[in-house]
């Protein structure tokens, strides 16, 4: 049986940052998807709403108000169904990289966001989230925008 409803199965975004410019900058990347983004301006915050909604891709800041990328992946680590973490830095070098797929994340994303990238790395991350539960469906992310 699937544990997730329906509108859990389509591609959906938690973006944490603390920034609200972040939040309207992706907005705009994703107002011609059909994806949905989610809002987190904090660790405490996002921990929250991702224990209480599955979501399969998180965009996490570097830095916060109340930690870092780290102290995410740490706290995460107790949800039924975590979601793949993504950093973004505006030096988001092949160190950071390497540190955060060390450490448990997914991916680095260099910060302005550039479409592309974005849709890029989100498409992946949300295929091996939907791959790690093994929820049936669509092989690929829905997308109504061309990239």
């Amino acid at each position: 049986m699937n544990p997730f409803p329906v509108e859990q199965r389509s591609v959906q975004v938690l973006l944490i940052s603390p920034h609200e410019e972040d939040h309207h900058h992706l907005r705009q990347i994703l107002r011609r998807s059909q994806w949905q983004q989610h809002d987190a301006h904090t660790i405490a915050e996002a921990v929250a709403f991702l224990e209480r909604h599955p979501t399969p891709v998180a965009i996490c800041e570097s830095e916060l108000p109340d930690g870092t990328w780290r102290e995410l992946l740490s706290q995460i680590e107790g949800i039924e169904y975590p979601p793949m973490v993504v950093v973004t830095a505006r030096l988001a070098d092949e160190a950071l990289w390497s540190h955060v797929l060390n450490l448990g994340g997914y991916n680095v994303l260099a910060k302005p966001l550039a479409a592309a990238e974005v849709f890029h790395v989100v498409s992946f991350a949300w295929l091996c989230w939907k791959s790690q539960w093994h929820l049936p469906g669509e092989a690929a992310p829905p997308q109504s925008v061309a990239v």
